[in-house]
C-alpha cells in the first residue's frame, strides 16, 4: 500500500522542482530555443540588435549579439540613478538634497520617469561625473558598460552608429539589472523608489510594453538617438516570475515595432513554460 503514495511523492516532487524557484547562477543553461526564435526575428529585420533576456528565478539567460557593445543613449539613466541611490543608502546623501533648487527625488523622476537630460546632468555633476558612474560599475564588477560624457556632450556629437564610446553590451546591461533587483548593490527601499520610477517611464510605450498584455507589469527605460533606438527593464509574468530584458537597436527601419516584437516573443516564452510546468505537474497528481 506504501508504493503508490511513494510514487506519488517523487513525481511532485519533480513537479515542484519545476515550479519552485532556484538561485540564479551565472552558469545557468541559456533557453536555446528562445535564442532561435529571437535570431530568427531579427535576421528578418533591416538594422542591428542586441538582445538580452534573464529568468531572475533560475538565472538562465537567452542572448542575440550579447557580447556586442551597443550605443546607451538614456539607458545609462539606470546607472546614474542607482549610483545616486547607493549613496543614499550609505548615509553620504538623502533623496531630499537639493540639486540646482529641487529635491534629488524629484530630479530623478524627471530623468527615470520622463528622460529629462538637464536634470539626469544636474544629477550627474552632484555625483561627481561620467567618472563617478564608472568607478561605481567597477565597484560592483559590472564590466561591459562604459561611460564616458555627459548627455549634453553626447548629444553634441555625431556619429553615434558607430560609437565606441557611452556603450554597453546586452550582457553587461542585463547583469546591471540583475544585480539592482537581487539587492547586490541597493537596499530594499532604494530598489524600491527606482522601480517605482521606471513603472512610470512615459517615453517607451511603443517599445518593451506596446504588445503585452494588458496589465502586464513592465519597469522600463528607453534610450534614443539618431539611428539607436533602445529599451531595458523588467517583465512580470503572469505567475509572478521577473524577467529582465535588454534590447539595443541601431540602423534599419521600424526600430521600436521590432523591440515590441522581441519582447512579445519573450514574454510568450516564459508565458509557455509555466504553463507547460504547471500542466506536467497536473499530469503527475
Amino acid at each position: 500500500m506504501r508504493a503508490p503514495r511513494l510514487s506519488c511523492l517523487f513525481f511532485s516532487s519533480i513537479a515542484a522542482s519545476i515550479l519552485v524557484a532556484t538561485p540564479a547562477t551565472a552558469d545557468s543553461i541559456a533557453p536555446t530555443g528562445l535564442e532561435r526564435v529571437l535570431s530568427l526575428l531579427v535576421a528578418e529585420r533591416s538594422g542591428d540588435y542586441g538582445i538580452a533576456a534573464l529568468d531572475l528565478r533560475d538565472g538562465s539567460t537567452a542572448s542575440v549579439r550579447g557580447d556586442t557593445p551597443f550605443p546607451m543613449a538614456s539607458t545609462v539613466k539606470i546607472a546614474i540613478a542607482a549610483a545616486y541611490l547607493a549613496d543614499v543608502d550609505q548615509g553620504r546623501r538623502t533623496l531630499g538634497d537639493m540639486i540646482v533648487g529641487r529635491p534629488a527625488a524629484k530630479v530623478m523622476e524627471l530623468m527615470i520617469v520622463h528622460s529629462d537630460n538637464q536634470a539626469t546632468d544636474q544629477l550627474l555633476a552632484a555625483l561627481g561625473g561620467p567618472v563617478a558612474i564608472q568607478q561605481w560599475l567597477s565597484s560592483h564588477r559590472i564590466t561591459g558598460i562604459r561611460m564616458d560624457r555627459t548627455i549634453a556632450q553626447l548629444l553634441r556629437e555625431r556619429g553615434h552608429l558607430a560609437d565606441s564610446k557611452d556603450v554597453a553590451t546586452p550582457i553587461a546591461m542585463v547583469t546591471l539589472l540583475n544585480k539592482l533587483d537581487n539587492g547586490t548593490v541597493l537596499a530594499a527601499q532604494s530598489r524600491q523608489f527606482l522601480l517605482e520610477l521606471m513603472s512610470r517611464c512615459q517615453t517607451g510605450t511603443r517599445r518593451i510594453r506596446a504588445l503585452l498584455p494588458a496589465g502586464t507589469r513592465v519597469e522600463d527605460k528607453t534610450g534614443t538617438l539618431d539611428g539607436i533606438t533602445n529599451d531595458v527593464g523588467f517583465i512580470t509574468m503572469p505567475d509572478g516570475r521577473r524577467v529582465a530584458i535588454v534590447v539595443f537597436a541601431r540602423g534599419g527601419r521600424d526600430r521600436q515595432p521590432v523591440i515590441a516584437e522581441v519582447s512579445r516573443a519573450i514574454y510568450d516564452y516564459f508565458a509557455d513554460s509555466a504553463r507547460n510546468a504547471l500542466a506536467l505537474f497536473m499530469q503527475m497528481r
